[in-house]
């Protein structure tokens, strides 16, 4: 059986980052990207700002095919704190849990500070300035406020940011460890994420922890390493499942 691998994008993104993974991850993985409501095919639907309404839209679809075999999330930059949240949300439920928790670019929980709860506001400035940080704009968009790119992504990025920050308060808000193994992967020239931030994440996990760094920047989810590595990672996990299975009764 195929180990399904649900993927969470970042920030202003829809799923077009994983277009190339179903190839790349290699044999026995299920690519499962999963668009969030807002962008591209759910352009309509209200995008997800809070915990609740992100749980709103996604829990009910995944949790229907938890016990249909095993699986794995991997959630890079916002997208890691989506797959910890579902994580979280799945096992409090008393459903299977992904048998892998992998995050990409994405600082643990507790090394980012969140704002106040009366900082609701993100100005265009305080997006540009991150876009410039982690070099998610085109060449010459910053200098522009009137392109289509301004007016395409930057009310994505800015519900998505909110989005990130509720997260993040509601983990700290009920800080625990997870029954999951966490796989943590960093970009070898990211500006933003550093090795010490994705190691924090250790302190989330019951399970073993491992740490990879890959080639690229902050969006090296777009480079052949990643699907490479999480795909590996997935026939592990299928390989230790097949290990554990009860043999049938009068096999030899």
């Amino acid at each position: 059986m195929d180990v399904r691998l649900y993927c969470f994008a970042h920030a202003g993104a829809g799923v077009s980052g994983f277009g190339r993974w179903p190839r790349r991850c290699g044999p026995g993985v299920e690519v499962v990207p999963v668009l969030l409501p807002g962008r591209d095919s759910r352009r309509h639907e209200t995008r997800p700002t809070g915990r609740r309404a992100l749980l709103d839209a996604l829990f009910d679809d995944i949790a229907a095919a938890a016990s249909d075999g095993p699986y794995v999330f991997y959630g890079h930059s916002l997208g890691g704190m989506v797959a910890h949240t579902l994580t979280r949300a799945l096992l409090d439920a008393g459903l299977p849990g992904p048998r892998l928790l992998a995050v990409g670019a994405c600082p643990a929980p507790h090394t980012v500070r969140p704002p106040a709860a009366s900082d609701d506001d993100i100005s265009d400035e305080q997006l540009l300035r991150f876009v410039g940080d982690v070099g998610s704009a085109p060449g010459g968009t910053l200098a522009e406020p009137d392109s289509v790119w301004h007016r395409a992504v930057l009310p994505v990025l800015r519900d998505d940011l909110r989005l990130a920050r509720s997260l993040r308060a509601a983990a700290l808000d009920a800080p625990g460890r997870l029954p999951v193994p966490v796989l943590a992967v960093g970009g070898s020239h990211d500006p933003v994420v550093t090795p010490q931030a994705l190691d924090a994440w250790r302190q989330w996990t019951d399970g073993t922890f491992v740490r990879r760094t890959v080639p690229g920047d902050h969006f090296f989810v777009r480079g052949p390493e990643l699907p490479r590595l999480v795909g590996r990672a997935c026939r592990v996990v299928a390989r230790i499942d097949a290990a554990a299975a009860p043999t049938p009764l009068g096999a030899p």
